[in-house]
């Protein structure tokens, strides 16, 4: 499986006087799920576009270190062969349809074909993710004339069809509604389960405390806190950094503050609700 090495990445894009990234080191491992959040130009789609590759082979700018997927540079790689290792879910579904195909088969089928997959187990491939993402009564229909949260649906199959082992998406829900939101989260839930390595970037951040292993907190180009989801999402200080912690998080901090201390700060509601019946169970005993 895929590992992301990163060492000392700092990147320019074209024209630009500011880098984007600046000494990024990180390495992502096999089969985890991290989540990337934090303040909008804090650099979480530019650290997409660098693991996915599109930095520096489409978006020229000026890239120094190294970024290393499974022992190769970056840069010696091609990047139709990196498309098969790292699949890429881009924020806004509406770039993410070809637009050349007329009807949603072809368009999940367009990957494998451009692989040189055969016919046959591109047809099997691509039943068996239509199914999976519950999308079989869309397959007749034009994707271009699809909802928005049909489109990201669409193109997780393409890029799900194509069985790469690293999976890059890029705030997915910013343009759905809650319905299209819970449908985009239970493929993610159904990827998390695959052993896939996941890299989500997501500013609905009780998501980000429900599903992530790890978090980066990305802050004028560098990373600012990485961690544990628990130790990332209960840390108040990522505040000042631009980004959120859970509504859950900051009722624990503020219980601490008026001194009704939980034993510890909840991240999701399970954990709020877990944490103030075992409060409220203690001091009736005492």
């Amino acid at each position: 499986m895929a590992t992301i090495d990163i060492r000392n990445a700092t990147y320019k894009y074209p024209l630009t006087k500011k880098p984007a990234l600046r000494d990024i080191t990180y390495t992502f491992e096999p089969g985890k799920f991290y989540g990337i959040i934090g303040e909008n130009g804090g650099g979480k789609t530019t650290l997409c576009n660098l693991i996915r590759g599109l930095i520096p082979h489409f978006f020229k700018g000026k890239l120094e270190g190294d970024v290393i997927v499974n022992g190769t540079d970056i840069r010696d790689w091609d990047l139709g062969e990196l498309s098969a290792q790292i699949g890429y879910v881009f924020q806004n579904p509406f770039t993410q349809i070809s637009g050349i195909k007329t009807t949603v088969f072809e368009e999940v089928a367009m990957g494998l074909e451009n692989l040189g997959i055969p016919k046959d187990q591109i047809i099997e491939k691509v039943v068996n993710v239509c199914k999976l993402l519950e999308i079989e009564d869309l397959v007749e229909k034009n994707p271009n004339e699809l909802s928005g949260g049909q489109r990201q649906r669409v193109a997780f199959a393409s890029i799900i069809s194509m069985e790469s082992e690293t999976l890059v998406i890029d705030e997915p829900t910013s343009q759905l509604d809650p319905e299209g939101t819970e449908k985009v989260f239970s493929i993610i839930e159904t990827l998390k389960h695959s052993d896939k390595t996941i890299i989500l970037v997501e500013h609905k951040i009780d998501l980000i405390a429900a599903y992530c292993d790890e978090i980066l907190v990305m802050n004028q180009g560098r990373i600012a806190y990485s961690g544990s989801t628990y130790d990332v999402l209960s840390n108040i200080d990522i505040l000042e950094k631009g980004a959120m912690i859970p509504q859950t998080a900051i009722l624990g901090h503020e219980m601490n503050r008026v001194g009704k201390s939980l034993d510890r700060i909840p991240i999701t509601i399970d954990e709020a609700v877990e944490q103030i019946n075992k409060r409220r169970l203690n001091h009736h005993g005492n």
